[in-house]
């Protein structure tokens, strides 16, 4: 597949190998200098191998990169089941929030879901993180219990919530 959204600044491309120190340094600032989650790379082992987490285990995993390759976004879809799958890794840089990035790796991530028989995303996200909720339920997310998740489903043992969103 071919980028999937374009504008003058950035687009959306599938992951590949050279992006990884980019996904990495993204998420690593986002959850640990702007949130205060205080997540080591250690405690997030699929970053280390994103190909074998995500694309070839049935999900996909998705970049915004800017004019000069720099990542900006991310955004995973890892495969729990046949018609479940969970929503990983979804980050924007700072000064790119608000420019449309969420909503194309989003939309970029639907259509993948749509096309691959995924019924129903899972997501997990710091309660912290209002902003994202806010996004999720815009979306069409509902917030769960952990008992009403259609899978088995552990997230991090922190003060997250659990948001379902069926397709």
């Amino acid at each position: 597949m071919q980028d999937c959204k374009q504008d003058r600044s950035w687009k959306i491309v599938e992951y590949r190998p050279e992006f990884t120190d980019g996904v990495i340094d993204l998420i690593l600032t986002i959850q640990n200098v702007e949130a205060g989650l205080n997540i080591s790379l250690e405690q997030q082992p699929d970053l280390l191998s994103i190909e074998s987490n995500y694309p070839q285990a049935g999900g996909g995993f998705w970049v915004a990169v800017d004019e000069s390759g720099d990542v900006i976004g991310s955004v995973g879809l890892r495969r729990e089941t046949e018609e479940v799958a969970v929503l990983k890794k979804f980050f924007v840089k700072d000064s790119y929030r608000g420019a449309g990035v969420a909503a194309g790796l989003f939309d970029r991530l639907l259509a993948f879901a749509d096309q691959s028989g995924v019924r129903t995303i899972l997501l997990d996200t710091p309660s912290i993180a209002s902003r994202s909720h806010a996004f999720y339920r815009k979306k069409g997310f509902r917030q769960i219990d952990r008992s009403d998740a259609p899978i088995t489903y552990d997230y991090p043992d922190r003060d997250s919530l659990l948001f379902r969103l069926d397709l």
